[in-house]
């Protein structure tokens, strides 16, 4: 029973695998057919006496397979796509299936079938591979179908044997490996079922990246390179052209599925570019949705189109292209087509020419033609597929007669006699070996395994116990193992080895589609692809030979927006790509330098933008300068009052006895002439660059001499007028009280006032000079600052009240005699000195920058005049010779040699104070000595010695040396090296064009003096070569052509620094500089390369070079209250020592240090750093321990220079000794012996520089060694000539400088890039503190730029102890914490970018991921949640019946419906009675009817919207609502005129009869339903939603009324009605007691008019549904109103008082 079941079961599976081709129903198909073998053998009942009855399994059935079959001691199984289409039987599900069939033959892939037989082949005839054991293969067609390709692999698996014995079905399968499966998609399910056997399967054809993941497919092999490596190269070749802009179509399967994923990462990450548009080619061909695709490329504006796909999915697609002439496109083709004939067709050639695509690599396989050619068919079903072949080749037939296929004529019968030398076909095709190379090497991999397998000596063996495999019981997972280290070469050459996750050497070849003469398609290859190359070799192109199918025949471009320049800056265009583009100027201020900014950057506040806004400039400080028009007209105008005034001054003192003179009062006249020639005079200071001592003495001196002026003129004045009066009799003694003495006493107390105001003023808040930036944002105005507005104001005010009292004296005395007109020109004077300074002020407020001095001097001045003064310098020529002005400052050591190699380095740190007041010569020697220095300079020394005894190099020429101190400063370095240059003679007769003493100059060490010398020195050709000086700068070949290094260039040092912040997550960090070149361009470079990133600086603090200890202490208050928790620090050694002994005295260690390469290794900061700078992350240069110099070191003594005074000052400081004679210090020092050794130890990291020299030394070496190889006439110099060495000449071995290139003798291999440059590598380290307090620098990464930019940074973080108290974990240093989902980021304003308050999203938006920058809008009907992390579909609301307020509104009607017709029912009951009948019982029963209608229309208004509710409510109720008004009128009509029927004479009540009661209730309903008709007719209600706003997460369905004239028209009639009743009602309400019903109808209309009055502005303003709720409410409201009113009474009295129910009772008043 168990094997039926198991039979069915199996069937069922096999149904499954005819309709569906997925992974999972494979694996279930095997594993039931394993249950089916399984169950069989256990169950099945042999007869009596079979073969079987031990027990066996037997095999059910054979799959209908096209194969080859040879035998062999051991069997490889190979899976090939020999036919492109499969033919599956129609399912009945009625009986068993017939097998599927294949069709349309290959000819490429049967050749790579023949090269797997030709490797085996050749293998079996190699003596020294796998010996005495001969190899077989079975070869299975997988028909490019999953089923196939399943059923192949389970054939070879479990094999073709009918039965086996063995009861539980065990043992070695059939073949130990499988060369295949080529397709991705076959392979992934294949191997994932062979995996979980460990059978091994080397796949040529198959790159999907997922079958990288060796937990998954562990024993999968390929020999062909992974999608993920193919989509670099793609994305390798997008880069080259510029292309950003691409369109993207991809198979639907496991390949292209894959790669195309992998594809959007690379165009993201790696070109930094977008995807257009992203295709995937469907799996049915449908011919709509290739159209759509094809007319998606069409449209596109992207003109590069990458298609990652097999053939299969393609032909559709391009036939369709052809089809739609689709021209324009730049293709770019995946592997598996770029080489495929299908499309090498002359109708393609317009569509697919100049297509660039990558082709796995071509090889060359030895005497495969031939194999191929020898081929001949047999008849062994077995071997059916060469049938197949010879049939197709041949097109004849091995059947007995011919046969016609369908539109084809009989084929001949098949004699396996044809000769394949005649045919030219795809198969005997070696041009294009490429897949057929990868079987060829997959089936050598498995061989060179097996031979491995088969050469273990045993007890060596990888296995349980050292054991051996044996060949006789060989297991698939053995082969793994060896497949997995299987290392050898091919006959080609290429190497073939497996990584870690079973994949081969990524390399391609790039293949150019080139049109043929004959019209056809050939491809070329144009260039190679290889991984294993350097960054920058990873592709190689020959460009020139490239074919582009454009008219232009250039390559094309492909972006969405063309690069926005400097000066600009992107904006994104909404809606699409970051791509697309606009390209917006910067803002006035801001700046972009570099092409395609996404920001501005504001330049600093003193710099300005350029006019092309792509540097920052700095801003032009303006001031009132002597150099401009305006100043010199000023100070002409000045001068030229200053000379009147002593011109007059003089005139007067020469006629100083004459009337005039004398009667003008001349004393007064005289002070008045000196004062108002100081006020000229004063003009002057306000004139030219603003001085602390210019700002303080201008106000003061104009003040003073102003106001002695004007007190002068006062003081005559009043003179004046006291003489006058003293001439008259009544004033005779007038004069007595304006003598002489009180005339210079009144002019010295007003001066002596305004000294005060001037005295307190400076004293208090004196003016200062000010940058000023407020006027211009694109100008610094210099200006003085007053200080105090108060003191200014008091100053100019004291002024104004003299010229005041002055003018108005005047003014007083204008009218005396002649004799006294002195007035009239005091008064004159006065006047247009109080319209000057009058007009001054506003002037002076609204004038901008210098004009507001220019308007106050001017106020001094009347008139400008222009004055030009030129001068002329004479300079002379002294003598012929060439004397030495100075000698160096710094001391020197010196050796002789043939070729003397200069050097420079910071010995000592201190140099000499410069006599600025440039007195004397400078003097002094050099203070504290820099061990570091002192090393780099032996360095040099020992590296000369190692090369004078290096017989290989300059053999027969030594080296000498003159290595200088620059005690750290540039004027002493500059000294320094035009010492070396010029060399000490005190004069030289002869001219001066001798060659240098040193040609070549090693050194500085810093940027800066670098800059300086290499500046100078570069003007004569001199090299340089520092070990030091890392300053980017220095790369510019234009400035400096002779300058070269050793040390990275800073520009790399920031690029790492800038990775190190992003990668630790720091966003937030300071920086600190030196004052110097290298600190400047260190930073400048750093925010280079943070910008436009997600890290900021927030402070950027100089070390002063003054060592300044108050701005010192400010920086480290800056860094103590910056939320930065990461420093960065840019300066040499000695300006961080000064910088950090601060840092350690004031107890900051809260902070992570970063360090550069100036000061990471400085060991000596240990003995005072403390824990302050423990965990220190810094670059250093790349150490190497150079063998010989940490010894020589060790054993230096001032015996090897025992007169030269650099070495015993070293000596001296280092020992803290004296040579020479004892001279009292204190405290006293020991005497030098020279025998002191120096015990400091040399630490790894501290080889850095001394590394560097090392290598400078030997550059140069290895230069002059070139220059020695020359061969006469074949020098690179003119004719042919070769360099001169005796004496070198600077500018010949410059040339030989460049082109050095060698090997180190500690192995590492040095050359010099185009900018002088060396390769880039630092070692990344990390201080610690050691048991005995000491630095330790331990190395935890490097960078090396050699190693591409994927794997050029490699850091350690488990080594890292972090500083500021954070031991093992990561410090963070943000401004801002990360803004979590549903919030944005809000930038601070006036703060840089990383500071932000994150804002949760309003309402209807969302934000799903951290730190977003907006947050998205829902869509349409969708809402944010409570988070505001997701959109959910809003609430739909409407005034339900399930809603609490549905149901009581609900129940109201209900009831009101219910007691209306209670009551109709007691009027019935009762309608005989007196008082239903006077009551005019019809109308109470329309009314009653009508009210039952109002209640019951509340219910239309209750549930889900829809069109007839709409409609019906509002016409039901506009109706119902009428008719029972219109009864309440008619009865209130009936009351009056029944009432004044009742008077004598009246005849009224003829007219109001019953039929003209119902003519008018009829009439004024059929009103309203006219109105109510037109309105449905014309806009009726219809059901419509709200949302968003004041609605949130709600959809509110209502009605919409459709037309608002038509609602108010109802509303407005009804309105009408009930204030006619309500008139008509009060009217009659004092009406005798029997008639009182007007008072019951008036109390009704009132609570009806009330509750309809309240409706309006409720219906308005309630939201959602209840709007609809308050328009129920006052339906029932009012509906309550007239049922309680009007018939509560009569219901009292009817049910309750029937005995008040009679005709007298009635009649009684």
């Amino acid at each position: 029973m168990v094997v039926t079941d198991s039979r069915t079961v199996i069937q069922m599976a096999y149904y499954i695998l005819l309709v569906r081709e997925r992974k999972m129903c494979l694996v279930l198909y095997l594993y039931l057919c394993m249950v089916w073998n399984s169950s069989a053998s256990l169950s099945a009942s042999p007869a009596p006496g079979s073969a079987s009855g031990s027990g066996f399994c037997q095999l059910r059935g054979h799959f209908k397979l096209n194969g080859m079959h040879q035998d062999g001691d051991l069997i490889l199984g190979g899976l090939f796509e020999v036919h492109f289409l499969t033919v599956f039987p129609e399912l009945s599900f009625t009986s068993e299936p017939e097998q599927p069939y294949c069709e349309q033959f290959d000819m490429a892939s049967f050749q790579q079938a023949q090269t797997m037989a030709f490797a085996i082949d050749e293998i079996n005839r190699n003596p020294n591979l796998l010996p005495n054991i001969t190899l077989g293969y079975h070869l299975y067609d997988n028909c490019v179908k999953l089923a196939v390709a399943f059923r192949a692999a389970t054939a070879l698996l479990s094999g073709t044997d009918e039965s086996t014995s063995s009861l539980d079905c065990t043992g070695s399968p059939p073949v130990i490996g499988i060369v295949g499966d080529p397709g991705s998609t076959h392979s992934i399910a294949i191997s994932s079922v062979l995996g979980l056997f460990r059978v091994p399967m080397v796949s040529y054809f198959a790159t999907c990246s997922c079958l990288s993941n060796r937990r998954q497919y562990p024993s999968f092999f390929r020999t062909i390179p992974s999608d993920d490596f193919q989509v670099h190269a793609i994305v390798q070749i997008l880069k080259r052209f510029g292309w950003t802009w691409v369109g993207l179509v991809y198979s639907d399967d496991d390949y292209g599925i894959h790669a195309a994923n992998a594809f959007h990462r690379a165009v993201q990450l790696q070109l930094s570019g977008c995807v257009a548009y992203s295709e995937m080619l469907p799996r049915d061909n449908n011919r709509k949705d290739i159209g759509r695709i094809v007319e998606g490329i069409k449209a596109s504006t992207a003109r590069v189109v990458v298609a990652i796909s097999t053939e299969a999915y393609l032909l559709p697609l391009m036939d369709e292209v052809a089809l739609r002439n689709v021209t324009g496109k730049q293709w770019i083709a995946s592997e598996a087509w770029a080489t495929s004939p299908v499309f090498l067709t002359s109708r393609l050639l317009p569509f697919l020419g100049g297509t660039l695509g990558i082709a796995i690599r071509r090889g060359e396989i030895q005497g495969l033609r031939d194999f191929l050619l020898r081929l001949r068919p047999d008849r062994d079903p077995q071997n059916n597929m060469i049938q197949n072949f010879w049939e197709e080749m041949f097109r004849c037939t091995f059947n007995s007669g011919g046969i016609q296929a369908d539109g084809e004529q009989e084929r001949n019968v098949c004699t396996g006699e044809e000769n394949l030398n005649t045919t030219d076909t795809a198969y005997t095709d070696m041009s294009e070996l490429r897949a057929s190379y990868n079987v060829y090497k997959a089936v050598y991999a498995l061989a060179h395994a097996l031979h491995d397998l088969t050469t273990c000596e045993e007890g060596k063996g990888p296995f349980t116990g050292h054991s051996c495999a044996s060949i006789d019981t060989i297991q698939p997972w053995q082969v793994v193992h060896y497949l997995q280290h299987v290392n050898f070469t091919t006959g080609f050459g290429d190497h073939v080895s497996f990584d870690e996750n079973g994949n081969a050497l990524a390399i391609y070849d790039v293949m150019n589609w080139q049109p043929n003469s004959d019209g056809s398609i050939r491809v070329q290859t144009v260039g190679v692809v290889d991984e294993a190359a350097q960054a920058d070799d990873v592709l190689t192109l020959e460009e020139e030979v490239l074919f582009w199918n454009f008219e232009s025949k250039k390559k094309p471009r492909s972006v969405c927006s063309e690069s926005c320049p400097p000066g600009t800056r992107r904006a994104r265009r909404k809606g699409l790509p970051i791509c697309c583009f606009d390209c917006l100027p910067c803002a006035d201020g801001e700046i972009s330098n570099v092409t395609d900014s996404i920001e501005c950057t504001a330049c600093p506040e003193e710099f300005w933008s350029s006019p092309e806004k792509d540097h920052c400039v700095p801003k032009e400080v303006e001031f009132l300068s002597y150099e401009e028009p305006l100043g010199i007209s000023l100070t002409t105008a000045s001068l030229f009052g200053s000379c009147f005034c002593a011109g007059v001054l003089g005139i007067f003192a020469r006629h100083r006895h004459t009337p005039v003179v004398r009667a003008n009062n001349s004393e007064l006249s005289f002070l008045l002439l000196l004062s108002l020639k100081l006020c000229f005079m004063c003009v002057l200071l306000f004139i030219g660059q603003p001085q602390q001592w210019t700002c303080q003495l201008r106000h003061a001196v104009f003040g003073i001499s102003f106001v002695l002026s004007v007190s002068s003129i006062l003081v005559k004045t009043m003179v004046v007028v006291a003489v006058f009066k003293s001439s008259r009799p009544e004033g005779q003694g007038a004069m007595k009280w304006f003598g002489v003495a009180q005339q210079r006493g009144t002019v010295l107390v007003l001066t002596a006032l305004q000294v005060a105001i001037c005295t307190i003023w400076l004293a208090t808040a004196s003016p200062t000079p000010h940058k000023n930036t407020r006027y211009m944002s694109s100008k610094i105005v210099y200006e003085c600052a007053v200080g105090s507005v108060l003191w200014f104001a008091t100053l100019l005010g004291y002024i104004g009240l003299l010229a005041a009292v002055s003018f108005l004296l005047a003014f007083l005395a204008r009218n005396l005699p002649d004799n006294f007109n002195e007035a009239k020109f005091i008064t004159f004077s006065m006047l247009i000195f109080c319209a000057v300074w009058i007009t001054f002020i506003p002037a002076y407020i609204s004038s901008p920058g210098k004009y507001a001095v220019a308007v106050e001097v001017m106020a001094v001045d009347a008139w400008l005049w222009a004055l030009g003064l030129a001068g002329m310098v004479w300079v002379r020529t002294l003598g012929l010779s060439c004397t030495l002005q100075s000698r160096s400052i710094s001391g020197s050591l010196y050796k002789e040699g043939d070729v003397v190699i200069g050097g420079l380095f910071p010995v000592h740190i201190i140099a000499p104070a410069p006599d600025h007041l440039f007195t004397q010569r400078q003097t002094g020697r050099c203070q504290r000595v820099d061990l570091h220095s002192y090393r780099w300079l032996q360095t040099m020394i020992f590296t000369v010695e190692e090369i004078n005894r290096n017989p290989a190099l300059l053999p027969n020429l030594t080296l000498g040396y003159l290595a200088a101190d620059t005690c750290l400063s540039e004027g002493s370095t500059l000294n320094a090296a035009l010492m070396l240059v010029t060399g000490q003679e005190e004069a030289v007769t002869e001219q001066c064009t001798k060659a240098p003493n040193v040609p070549v100059i090693i050194g500085d060490a810093r940027s800066s003096a670098s800059v300086v010398v290499a500046d100078t020195l570069g003007v004569f050709g001199i090299p340089m070569v520092s070990y030091y000086a890392s300053c980017a700068c220095l790369s510019d070949r234009k400035r400096f052509h002779s300058f070269l290094r050793t040390v990275p260039s800073n520009a790399f040092q920031a690029k790492v620094i800038a990775r190190l912040l992003h990668l630790m997550g720091w966003s937030w960090v300071g920086v600190v500089y030196g004052d110097d070149a290298y600190g400047e361009s260190s930073v400048q470079l750093l925010l280079q390369e943070l910008e436009g990133s997600d890290v900021c600086i927030d402070y950027a603090e100089v070390i002063p070079k003054s060592y300044a200890p108050s701005r010192i202490s400010r920086i480290i208050k800056m860094i103590q209250s910056s939320k930065a928790q990461v420093v960065v620090i840019f300066a040499i050694s000695p300006d961080t020592e000064v910088f950090l002994k601060e840092v350690v005295k004031q107890n900051v260690t809260d902070r992570q240090w970063i360090a550069t390469t100036a000061w990471s290794t400085a060991g000596y900061f240990s003995a005072w750093s403390g824990a302050s700078l423990t965990g220190t992350l810094g670059l250093a240069i790349r150490s190497i321990v150079v063998k010989g110099l940490s010894a020589y070191l060790m054993q230096l003594s001032p015996e090897r220079h025992p007169k030269e005074q650099l070495v015993r000052s070293v000596w001296e400081e280092v020992f803290g000794c004296r040579f020479g004679e004892e001279i009292q210090l204190e405290p006293p020092k020991p005497q030098c012996t020279g025998l002191e050794k120096m015990q400091i130890e040399v630490q790894e990291a501290e080889f850095d520089a001394m590394y560097n020299v090392y290598k400078a030394m030997y550059a140069i070496a290895h230069a002059i060694q070139d220059m020695l190889n020359c061969q006469p006439g074949q020098g690179p110099f003119k004719d042919g000539m070769c360099p001169d060495i005796k004496p070198v000449n600077p500018e010949q071995l410059l040339h030989y400088l460049k082109a050095v290139k060698f090997t180190t003798p500690v192995g590492e291999l040095v050359y010099f890039d185009k900018n002088g440059d060396p390769p880039a590598s630092y070692d990344i380290i990390n201080w610690r503190i050691d048991s005995e307090g000491k630095v330790e620098f331990v190395k935890v990464g490097q960078f090396d730029a050699a190693k591409g930019p994927d794997h050029d940074l490699q850091l350690d973080l488990t080594k890292v102890i972090w500083g500021a108290g954070w031991g093992d974990k990561v410090p963070v240093s943000v401004c801002s914490e990360s803004c979590p989902m549903g919030t944005r980021k809000a930038v601070q304003k006036g703060k840089p970018v990383c500071c932000y308050d994150c804002i949760p999203c309003a309402a209807g938006e969302i934000s799903n991921v951290t730190d977003s920058t907006e947050c998205i809008k829902c869509p349409e009907r969708f809402w944010s949640n409570t988070d505001r992390t997701e959109c959910i579909p809003m609430l739909v609301e409407f005034l339900s019946f399930q809603d609490d307020m549905g149901i009581i509104l609900s129940v109201l009607s209900v009831a009101g419906a219910t007691i209306t017709g209670t009551v109709l029912a007691a009027f019935l009951r009762h309608r005989d009675t007196p008082l239903v009948r006077a009551n005019n019982s019809e109308l109470s029963f329309l009314l009653l009817l009508s009210l039952k209608l109002c209640f019951l229309c509340a219910l239309a208004f209750i549930g889900r919207p829809a069109p007839w509710s709409c409609m019906l409510r509002h016409t039901l109720f506009g109706i119902s609502f009428v008719v029972c008004l219109a009864c309440v009128l008619s009865k209130t009509v009936v009351v009056l005129i029944a009432f004044w029927a009742t008077l004598p004479g009246s005849n009224i009540m003829r007219y109001f009869g019953p039929v003209q009661q119902r003519a008018g209730i009829f009439i004024c309903t059929l009103v309203q339903v006219g109105i109510c008709v037109l309105w449905l007719v014309l806009a009726p209600p219809l059901p419509t939603e709200s949302a968003g706003g004041e609605l949130g997460a709600r959809v509110v369905l209502l009605c919409a009324v459709g037309s608002v004239v038509g609602f108010s028209l109802v509303l407005g009639y009804i309105g009408l009605l009930a204030a006619i009743c309500f008139l008509l009602a009060f009217f009659a309400r004092k009406l005798p007691d029997n008639f009182n019903e007007a008072k019951f109808i008036t109390f009704s209309m009132l609570i009806f008019c009330a509750v309809w009055i309240a409706f309006v502005p409720a219906y308005v303003s309630s939201p959602g549904k209840y709007t609809v709720a308050v328009e129920v409410f006052a339906i029932l409201a009012s509906s309550y109103g007239l049922l309680l009113c009007i018939f509560a009474p009569k219901c009292y009295i009817i049910l309750l008082r029937p005995e008040r129910n009679t005709k007298r009772n009635m009649m009684a008043k």
